[in-house]
This record gives structure tokens, C-alpha cells and sequence, in this order.
């Protein structure tokens, strides 16, 4: 017996919901946004590196109680489980043997590494949808003119609800050197040494 087609291309009325879709088997790569499906655009050999090496400093930069996943979906709403290409969150009261998605609530930092198909979603939706789910900081990492990665660092301004450039320098080229979420040192022309 096989199972029915799915209809992703015509959701409910409104819209489909991360607990309808999280077990679907479609045949390419997808992101839930406002309840609609949406084909994943690919990535180059340049973005997969410098997100895996972005996350393997931060994973090695971490304090307690932070935890560093990457391509983890972070439940905002029912409607948006976005994907950040690396999150830090706060594993506190977490089951992390047995969580799906991660609270929003517990986000500390989303990155996006900016690619071709990605450029509009990494630079306006996602931290649209990030500031007004209120996670506190977020960085998008840009290929720069010498294909050597930058990153921009953004915190959250409370009192208006979006992302603002971080006060000691939002601009990060040779290394990126922060305090938050917990202090990390990152020599960015490293992480493309192949």
C-alpha cells in the first residue's frame, strides 16, 4: 500500500502548522514560512564550511548553560520553525535527548550565512522574525570581496523591537571577537582553510 501524495503546494486556509509537516517526506529540502512551504535554495562548498567551522568555535567557546546546534529549528510560532544555519540557546530545563524544536525563549544568538538563494531571508525576513521573537543577538555572515567571510553583529533593541548594531562595532572582518553571548575569538580567515 502507498501512502497519499501530499498536497504541500495548497495549504489549509491558515496555512500548514510545524505539527502537520514535521514528519513529511518530500523529496527536496524545506522551510515552513506563515504556514506555507518553501523549497530550501542550495548551498555553495563556501557557505556549509564557514557555518560548520562557526559552529565548531562556538562550540568550543561555550559556557555553561549554553548549548551550540546548527540547522536546528527554533519553534517562533506554529506557523514559522525557521532554521538558523548555527543557534546558541540555553539548555536550561531542556530535554535535549528528545526535543524536536527549539523554544524560542531559550535562543540566545541565531546566525544565517548569507548565500545566493538566501540573500533577501538571511538580510530582512529572518531577522525581522528573530528580533520580534525577541532573541537577543544575531549575526550574518557575508562572503566579502576577498571570499573571506564578515560578519555583521546585531542586538536587539528592546524598546523597539528590531535589531540595531552592536555598540562596540557591528563590523567584523579578520576576527570576530565578542563578549555575548558568553566571550569567543574567531579568526574568520581560518575558518576557509582548506
Amino acid at each position: 500500500m502507498t501512502a497519499e501524495p501530499i498536497d504541500w503546494m495548497h495549504p489549509p486556509a491558515h496555512g500548514w502548522t510545524y505539527e502537520q509537516v514535521k514528519d513529511w517526506d518530500l523529496p527536496f529540502e524545506f522551510d515552513l514560512v506563515d504556514g506555507a512551504i518553501v523549497v530550501r535554495g542550495m548551498t555553495s562548498h563556501w557557505h556549509n564550511t564557514v557555518r560548520d567551522e562557526l559552529y565548531f568555535a562556538l562550540r568550543a567557546a561555550r559556557r555553561a548553560p549554553y548549548a551550540v546546534n546548527s540547522e536546528q529549528c527554533v519553534l517562533v510560532d506554529e506557523y514559522n520553525p525557521p532554521k538558523p544555519d548555527v543557534v546558541v540557546f540555553d539548555k536550561t530545563g531542556l530535554d535535549v535527548f528528545t526535543l524536536e524544536c527549539l523554544p524560542v525563549t531559550s535562543v540566545a544568538l541565531a546566525v544565517e550565512v548569507v548565500s545566493p538563494g538566501s540573500r533577501a531571508d538571511d538580510r530582512f525576513r529572518k531577522p525581522g522574525l528573530y528580533a520580534e521573537a525577541g532573541i537577543p543577538y544575531y549575526w550574518r555572515v557575508e562572503r566579502g570581496a576577498d571570499d573571506l567571510p564578515e560578519v555583521y553583529e546585531f542586538w536587539l533593541d528592546r524598546e523597539s523591537g528590531v535589531y540595531a548594531p552592536a555598540p562596540d562595532g557591528a563590523f567584523h572582518s579578520g576576527e570576530l571577537k565578542v563578549e555575548v553571548p558568553f566571550p569567543v575569538s574567531i579568526d574568520l580567515g581560518r575558518l576557509l582553510d582548506l
